[in-house]
């Protein structure tokens, strides 16, 4: 099996960093940060948004239902009000799923 260096992690993402991983504007982004109150980017001195990793796992969460189930804001406010944590738990799986069924294309790739 090839070697495999572990993803690097960023402490913090800057907004722009954060709408190029989701595909939307930055505008977007600032949009979503007003109408869900789970995004609290913290804020530099300057005053520019450093998102978290929990607030880039949040916002693909969000991403996924506007952008590919065709969900209205209000309906995944509805959806996901006190249900972040099962929601967050769902996303990890269907991740690591993700993940799963890249390393099984890879290996098919190889033989």
């Amino acid at each position: 099996m090839p070697y495999r260096e572990k993803k690097i992690e960023k402490l913090y993402y800057s907004i722009g960093e954060v709408s190029g991983m989701l595909g939307v504007p930055v505008s977007t982004v600032r949009f979503w940060e007003n109408e869900f109150r789970i995004l609290k980017p913290m804020k530099n001195k300057k005053g520019n948004r450093m998102f978290t990793s929990n607030d880039v796992k949040n916002l693909t969460i969000i991403h996924r239902f506007l952008k590919e189930e065709g969900m209205t804001i209000a309906g995944v406010k509805k959806k996901l009000s006190g249900k972040w944590d099962e929601t967050g738990h769902v996303y990890e799986i269907s991740e690591s799923l993700k993940n799963i069924r890249s390393l099984l294309i890879e290996l098919r790739d190889s033989i």
